[in-house]
């Protein structure tokens, strides 16, 4: 079997963790039943199966059961929450705020409303990629309706301050959102110390199978109220119509089960082969780090380099590591990453950037491994090309 790459993509994707896959086999042969068939014991295992998983999400991010409503993923979850809240407050009023480097989950929702007549304020971030809390405290207005503000940057990692950010809207009678996709079981969540009101959630980020993801509501203090953007069975206290995915539920809770006990170690582990991967890189000179450097995830390093063409880079190292430019969320063609322009970075910096993602499977050999592949590959680009490496990059 030839040599497959080494794998510093957990950003877009991570591997099924093997426990987790164990826990789920049984209910897609065994106890098979409908969770909604409530006459008979195939549909009460199965709806036992899905809300022992609901206790596992919600006490994993401190919010009681019945506010977890499953869905699809993060995408749905975000969909719910943008444009549930859009009609449930339209009345209230019309306006939203979001950042400028958000995942195309939200900012294409948010567009989609723009063309509804709804107003969408995009708030900068600073070269770290953090936002200014005082520019959302002064984006607020009184027909502000929702903050939708992502946990975890899925390119450059960036950890938002969602306690003050929670603290803020609740003080403004805002309702704030976050996408945690990136977060969940990498960074602590509490809803209620952090103050928000609705997180999007999935599962394959986090070691569990794709197809399932969560959002949270809050029930109260205050009551946040949606309007179903899936309408049928009435699954889902009516907020989410479909069967519900047994199989795929029960691997998602035990996927975060496992995420919450190995938080802390894992963070530990991953931050210091991270930093080791780019102190290794720093002797070439021209590497920038593009994002915070403490205020992120640990497994989370993105660069820019000069000096090189992004194409051929990530075509160069393709037999060797497998990683990429941005999001993997993203339509084909890829486009110049919006979150690196957001910080300063011109389209073609943008594109001689890499987002390495580190991950619960990465070794130390293999970051050995990717060291001299990327040293290699990067002083080899540059000498084939000279002109190009005394083009700087910005910040």
């Amino acid at each position: 079997m030839a040599h497959r790459p080494i794998y510093l993509d957990h950003h877009a994707t991570t591997p099924v963790d093997p426990q987790v896959l164990a826990t789920m086999l049984p209910y897609f042969t065994e106890a098979f039943g409908n969770p909604a068939s409530g006459g008979h014991a195939y549909g009460w295992e199965a709806e036992a199966a899905v809300e022992k998983a609901r206790r596992q999400i919600g006490e994993a991010i401190n919010a009681p059961p019945e506010s977890i409503i499953f869905t699809s993923g993060a995408t749905e979850a975000n969909n719910l929450a943008i444009k549930g809240i859009a009609e449930a407050y339209m009345e209230k009023g019309r306006h939203i705020i979001t950042v400028q480097t958000e995942h195309r989950a939200i900012l294409d929702p948010c567009a989609y409303l723009a063309s509804l007549g709804f107003r969408i304020t995009y708030l900068s971030v600073q070269e770290d990629g953090l936002i200014n809390l005082e520019d959302l405290a002064a984006a607020i207005r009184p027909d502000t309706i929702l903050v939708s503000i992502m946990a975890a940057n899925n390119e450059i990692g960036v950890v938002q301050p969602l306690a003050a950010i929670g603290k803020l809207c609740h003080q403004r009678g805002v309702i704030f959102h976050t996408d945690a996709a990136q977060a969940l079981g990498k960074i602590p969540l509490d809803v209620e110390a952090m103050q928000i009101d609705l997180m999007s959630l999935t599962a394959h980020k986090l070691y569990g199978p794709k197809g399932i993801g969560a959002l949270y509501v809050r029930k109260r203090n205050p009551r946040v109220n949606l309007a179903p953007q899936l309408h049928g069975g009435g699954q889902e206290g009516g907020m989410r119509s479909g069967t519900l995915y047994t199989p795929q539920i029960v691997g998602f809770g035990a996927a975060v089960i496992l995420g919450m006990e190995r938080l802390t170690p894992e963070a530990q582990r991953l931050a210091a082969w991270r930093d080791r991967l780019y102190a290794q890189l720093q002797p070439l000179g021209g590497i920038t780090l593009n994002g915070h450097p403490h205020h992120r995830l640990a497994g989370n390093l993105n660069i820019t380099i000069e000096g090189v063409d992004g194409p051929t880079l990530l075509n160069e190292l393709q037999p060797h590591i497998a990683l990429s430019s941005g999001s993997a969320c993203s339509s084909h063609p890829p486009r110049p990453s919006h979150v690196l322009q957001a910080l300063g970075r011109n389209p073609a910096e943008a594109a001689a950037s890499l987002r390495l993602g580190l991950g619960r499977g990465t070794t130390e050999a293999e970051i050995e491994e990717a060291i001299a592949h990327l040293r290699h590959t990067i002083t080899t680009l540059r000498q084939s090309n000279p002109s190009k490496s005394e083009q700087k990059p910005k910040g």
